[in-house]
């Protein structure tokens, strides 16, 4: 079976071989810890979105409103590794471009949270009564 899957990932690599840098990052990702906070809270909001069996729209919603926060994550991420390679001394534009980056991921992040609440909301409010 690894024998398949290895000939099967080396054909995939070949025809699109930008492919292996993207998973690349995602695995460099993965080494986040707030990634994997948000891929943990993203799997808790997909299994209550079966839980309460939401429309086919408010789960794509969730799904946009999900996938905005893992980019800005990964945005994020990219520029402290581009800035940390630029210089480890203490620099007020270094500290500027961090500092904007990880708003990305707040604004990001509390957006994904209200559009959460006003999804989730009406079926918890109905589900308790």
């Amino acid at each position: 079976m690894h024998e398949n899957s290895a000939i099967l990932s080396g054909m995939v690599y070949k025809h699109w071989p930008g492919l292996r840098y993207a998973v690349i990052g995602l695995r460099l990702a993965w080494k986040e810890p707030h990634f994997r906070i948000h891929i943990g809270v993203s799997i808790i909001v997909v299994l209550l979105s079966f839980l309460f069996n939401i429309s086919a729209l408010e789960f794509a919603v969730l799904l946009l409103a999900i996938g905005t926060v893992m980019v800005a994550e990964i945005f994020n991420t990219a520029l402290e590794e581009l800035c940390d390679k630029h210089t480890k001394e203490h620099d007020p534009h270094i500290a500027r471009i961090k500092d904007l980056a990880a708003a990305a991921v707040l604004v990001a992040s509390t957006f994904a949270a209200i559009v959460g609440v006003l999804i989730f909301l009406p079926y918890v409010i109905y589900a308790s009564f």
